[in-house]
């Protein structure tokens, strides 16, 4: 018998670990810092434990577009640390995305830090206007939280540039290719019934989108396997 630990009771023990750091990093940094734990196992309800309300997700909420963004690079997923992104409500977050992973090195979840520098953000550019120094910012992309995966998911679809501004039925067959081969890419359809979900936004039906996923994989491999 192998004294190695299975993969899930491996995995279990790390984030029952890491709960409490949790509470900690968020205490150490005040009402500005909010602090998640992520078991990508399961997407639709990644959040194991959070600290602080900076962007209102609680326990058994969804993973945001940037965790899903790590899960489709699978175990080549590296740390993303200190980027800069803002809320639908226009809250600007210094953020950090911390992978975890087993003893086998397979990603399996993530610690996220985020804090709310939206004052400090204002007081700079008082400061640099007094002084004659302000230059344009530059616009951090807006990312989607919340506990419902399907609003992440719509957040998504509705934000890319070939969807933004026209329908699914302008778009030629290398346009609908090239849409779905991006969501592929960040994470989409690594999420349970995601491809049913896509194909309602789109407003077209599972067996199109289906078809439209396969032909993008044929080209490009699978970007994540989809439950």
């Amino acid at each position: 018998m192998s004294d190695e630990p299975a993969p899930d009771a491996e995995r279990d023990a790390v984030l029952a670990a890491l709960s409490p750091v949790v509470d900690g990093v968020a205490a150490t940094f005040g009402p500005v810092c909010e602090v998640v734990l992520h078991d990508y196992r399961r997407p639709e309800r990644s959040v194991v434990a959070v600290a602080g309300s900076v962007t209102g997700r609680t326990a058994g909420g969804a993973m945001s577009e940037i965790g899903m963004r790590v899960l489709a690079r699978g175990d080549e997923a590296r740390d993303e640390l200190n980027y800069v992104t803002r809320t639908d409500d226009g809250t600007l977050l210094k953020s950090s995305t911390m992978v975890l992973r087993d003893s086998t090195g397979a990603v399996f979840g993530a610690l996220c830090v985020n804090l709310d520098v939206t004052a400090v953000d204002r007081a700079h550019a008082l400061l640099g206007a007094l002084a004659g120094t302000a230059g344009l910012p530059a616009d951090p992309p807006a990312t989607t939280f919340g506990d419902d995966i399907d609003a992440v998911v719509d957040a998504i679809v509705d934000a890319h540039p070939l969807r933004r501004d026209t329908s699914w039925a302008a778009l030629d067959r290398a346009q609908r290719l090239e849409l779905f081969r991006d969501l592929d890419g960040r994470g989409v359809f690594a999420v349970r019934r995601s491809v049913e979900h896509v194909a309602n936004r789109l407003g077209i039906s599972r067996a199109s989108a289906y078809h439209y996923l396969s032909q993008a994989r044929a080209a490009t491999g699978p970007a994540a396997d989809t439950p």
